[in-house]
C-alpha cells in the first residue's frame, strides 16, 4: 500500500508540474499577435500527417532521417506500456494487461525490438555528436546548454531503454522460477539475452526488477517535466506547428494590411481606408510584434541545424544563422515570461528582440532564398521573422545602409532599383545599334 501511495503522489506531482510549465509556454506564445491559420483544413491535416507523423522531410538526409524515425517510433510506441505501468502502480497489480494473451505477448515482444532499435539510433546520434562532431551541430548559438541538452536527452533514452529491458529480463527470470505475483506473461526476444547476467537469488532478482520498474516510470515522469525546458519539446509541438504552417508558396510575401489600404486609396480616390490603430507598428521589433505562429515556431525548433547548414549566407561566412534566429526568439520570449512572473505583465525591461538578441548585420545578411524554410523538418519559418525585423528597421526607423536607401529612392523615383530615369532605360539597346 505504501508503494501505491508513493506512486500516486509522484504521478500527481509530475502532472501538476508539467501542467504549470505548459501554461507558461502557452502564455508566452500568446504574447504574439493573433493570426487566422484555420483555412484549408483538409490540406492542413494532410500536411501534419505527412510531415510531423510521417517524418517525410527527415529522410532528405537518409542516415539521420532513418535513425530519427527509429528513435521516434520506438520511443512513442514503447511508452504505450506506460499505461500498464501506471495502472499497476495505482492498484498494485502486475502486468495487468496480460489477460490479452498472445496479443500481449506480441506487444511486449514488439516493445523489446523497438527498444533495441531505439538504442541503436541513440548510439549513432551520440557518435555523430561526440566522435564525428559534425559541423551542423556547431555555431555561435550552440553554447554549453544547447550542446548539453542534446546529450542529456540521448543519455536519458539509453537509461530508460536499458531499465526497460533489464526489468523485463528480471521479470522473465522470476516468472520461470514460479515466484508468486510474477505470473507467466509476455514474450522477451531481446531481454532473454540479459538473463545470464542476472543473479539467481530470488530476493536479488525482485530487487532488480523493482528498481528498474521504479527507475523506468520515475524517469519517464522526470523526462516529461524536462521536455518544456528542452529542444525535445518539438515531439509535442511538431504536430500543431505543421498544422498551422504557412500553406502559401514559400516565395510569396504577405502584404501589410495598412500598406494595402494606402495603395488602394492611391489607386482609387473613392476608397476610404479603415481607421488605423494608433499603436499599429510596421514590422517587428520585439516578440510581441510577431504573430503567435511565429512564436510557436521558436518553441518547436529542434536546433538540428539543417536550416543553418542550408543557408547560403552562413555557408559563405556571413553572421546569419536561421537556427540562431529561432533560438533568440525563444530566449527573448522566455525572458519576457520570467519578467511577467516577477514584475507583472506591464513590466518593460528596455530590451528588444532586434539589437539585444538579433543584430542588424544578421537580418540584412539574409538572401530571402527560403532554403532554411525548405530544409526544416517541421516547417519552421525563420525567414518570416527576419522579414518582419527588416520591415521595422525600414518603415519605422529608416535605419538601413546607404546602398539600401539609395535603392529605395530609385524605386520610388525611377520605378527600378537603378539610378537611371525610365526614359533612359533602353539606351543600352540604342548603343548596340
Amino acid at each position: 500500500m505504501l508503494a501505491q501511495i508513493i506512486f500516486i503522489l509522484a504521478l500527481i506531482t509530475a502532472i501538476i508540474a508539467f501542467t504549470i510549465s505548459i501554461k507558461k509556454i502557452i502564455r508566452n506564445i500568446n504574447l504574439g499577435k493573433d493570426i487566422d491559420r484555420t483555412d484549408h483544413q483538409p490540406e492542413r491535416w494532410k500536411n501534419m500527417l505527412k510531415v510531423a507523423l510521417g517524418q517525410s522531410k527527415m529522410t532528405a538526409r537518409p542516415v539521420a532521417g532513418i535513425m530519427h524515425i527509429l528513435v521516434y517510433v520506438g520511443f512513442i510506441i514503447i511508452n504505450i506500456e506506460v499505461l500498464e505501468i501506471i495502472i499497476d502502480g495505482i492498484f498494485g497489480t502486475h502486468r495487468v494487461f496480460s489477460f490479452l494473451g498472445s496479443f500481449y505477448n506480441f506487444l511486449i515482444a514488439s516493445f523489446e525490438i523497438l527498444a533495441l532499435l531505439v538504442l541503436l539510433g541513440v548510439f549513432v546520434f551520440l557518435a555523430r555528436r561526440l566522435v564525428l562532431q559534425l559541423k551542423r551541430f556547431k555555431g555561435i548559438e550552440m553554447t554549453a546548454w544547447p550542446k548539453s541538452d542534446a546529450i542529456y536527452i540521448l543519455v536519458i533514452e539509453v537509461l530508460l531503454m536499458s531499465a526497460f529491458l533489464t526489468m523485463n529480463a528480471a521479470d522473465y527470470k522470476l516468472q520461470q522460477a514460479g515466484v508468486h505475483h510474477y505470473t507467466l506473461a509476455g514474450s522477451f526476444p531481446v531481454s532473454q539475452f540479459i538473463l545470464p547476467l542476472l543473479p539467481t537469488d530470488i530476493n536479488s532478482l525482485i530487487l532488480i526488477e523493482r528498481f528498474c520498474w521504479w527507475f523506468h516510470i520515475l524517469g519517464i515522469l522526470a523526462f516529461l517535466n524536462y521536455l518544456p525546458f528542452s529542444k525535445h519539446f518539438h515531439i509535442i509541438l511538431a504536430f500543431p506547428n505543421t498544422w498551422y504552417a504557412k500553406l502559401a508558396p514559400k516565395g510569396e510575401f504577405n502584404n501589410m494590411e495598412t500598406v494595402s489600404h494606402e495603395v488602394k486609396a492611391m489607386l482609387n480616390p473613392s476608397y476610404t481606408p479603415p481607421a488605423i490603430d494608433a499603436n499599429n507598428k510596421f514590422g517587428a521589433k520585439d516578440v510581441q510584434d510577431l504573430n503567435w505562429v511565429q512564436l510557436m515556431n521558436a518553441y518547436t525548433c529542434t536546433e538540428c541545424g539543417r536550416c543553418t547548414s542550408s543557408c547560403p549566407a552562413n555557408i559563405t561566412g556571413k553572421l546569419l544563422s536561421p537556427r540562431k534566429i529561432m533560438m533568440d526568439t525563444r530566449d527573448r520570449m522566455e525572458e519576457i515570461g520570467r519578467n511577467i512572473d516577477k514584475h507583472g505583465k506591464d513590466y518593460n525591461d528596455g530590451k528588444s528582440l532586434l539589437d539585444d538578441y538579433i543584430s542588424r548585420e544578421e537580418i540584412w545578411a539574409c538572401t530571402t532564398c527560403n532554403a532554411c524554410v525548405e530544409a526544416c523538418p517541421v516547417n519552421i519559418d525563420p525567414l518570416s521573422i527576419i522579414l518582419d525585423l527588416r520591415r521595422f528597421a525600414v518603415m519605422e526607423e529608416s535605419n538601413v545602409t546607404g546602398s539600401l536607401n539609395a535603392m529605395f529612392s530609385n524605386i520610388e523615383n525611377n520605378g527600378a532599383p537603378w539610378k537611371y530615369s525610365p526614359a533612359d532605360r533602353f539606351n543600352w539597346a540604342n548603343k548596340e545599334d
